[in-house]
């Protein structure tokens, strides 16, 4: 019984990382209509900046954080201008495989400055783990649910109770209805896809905390989060929560009582399950929109 709290603890802070930048990726599709396969290069940058602004600058780790943050959404601004703004209005594959050209530049870029070798964020927590109810963890994973869940609140604070949020969820339902009472879509789309890439970004630094940075863990990061959101159902706020706690959990449980081969694995089986029996997720659009 001990074992499984462990693995199911473990578990959670896993899925909560997951959880959260799958939220940007739904954030963007929801109001902009764009499957953005950049989204995992952006989680990447969240931890690489992370690592070299810690272990090269000597920048405090929670500063180092916040300044990924800064940097990524403020390239998620320079992207949504040049790259997707001039091809607002075209079809859904033309914007997905602009978000593609962005990925391949942004990955092929960072192993040029930074090569492909494994690195790990220099971490200022202890790592004698805490006992909580007889479940031993790591302080670090400890701070990266903590921090998790705590933004995943605060977002859902931002969508329901302020100016920017509501405008968000508006353009999210309804985007022409949004341009008729005064709602600048324009600029929505600017934040949106800048907020969307900060989410990715501190997903990234989280993940990089708990496991090691890798220029190349935007792919695995991007599969991630498309586990994620086929399982939650795709454009749900809700279902990005969920579907992240539910892969993190069963990856765990999966690699505790079967085998770490099939860690990886098991997230395709429940994609591959929920679209046999519930083809929009477990709170897809059809169930509920936001």
């Amino acid at each position: 019984m001990q074992q499984l709290a462990q693995q199911l603890a473990n578990g959670l802070v896993v899925g909560g990382i997951y959880s959260l930048a799958a939220l940007g990726l739904t954030l963007i599709y929801g109001i902009m209509d764009i499957v953005n396969i950049a989204h995992g290069e952006l989680f990447m940058l969240g931890a690489l900046l992370t690592y070299y602004f810690t272990a090269s600058f000597g920048i405090p780790f929670i500063a180092a954080v916040a300044l990924s943050l800064v940097v990524v959404a403020l390239l998620g601004m320079v992207i949504e201008r040049t790259a997707l703004r001039p091809i607002a209005n075209s079809p859904m594959v033309v914007t997905t495989l602009a978000t593609l050209g962005v990925s391949l530049i942004v990955q092929n870029v960072t192993l040029i400055l930074s090569g492909g070798v494994p690195r790990f964020i220099p971490s200022p927590f202890p790592e004698t783990p805490l006992t909580i109810g007889g479940v031993d963890l790591a302080p670090a994973r400890v701070f990266a649910a903590v921090v998790a869940f705590t933004v995943i609140l605060g977002v859902h604070f931002f969508l329901r109770k302020t100016k920017v949020g509501n405008a968000m969820r508006a353009a999210f339902q309804d985007k022409e209805a949004s341009w008729l009472v005064g709602i600048n879509v324009k600029t929505t789309y600017l934040l949106s896809y800048a907020f969307g890439a900060a989410l990715a970004a501190l997903g990234g630094a989280l993940l990089g905390v708990v496991a090691y940075v890798d220029p190349l863990m935007g792919a695995k990061g991007l599969m991630k989060c498309f586990v994620v959101v086929t399982i939650g159902g795709m454009g749900s706020f809700v279902g990005a929560i969920f579907g992240g706690l539910f892969l993190g959990v069963a990856e765990t449980l999966t690699a505790g009582y079967i085998s770490s081969l099939w860690k990886d694995a098991i997230g395709f089986v429940l994609v591959i399950l929920v679209l046999l029996f519930l083809p929009s997720g477990l709170f897809g659009r059809r169930a509920r929109r936001a």
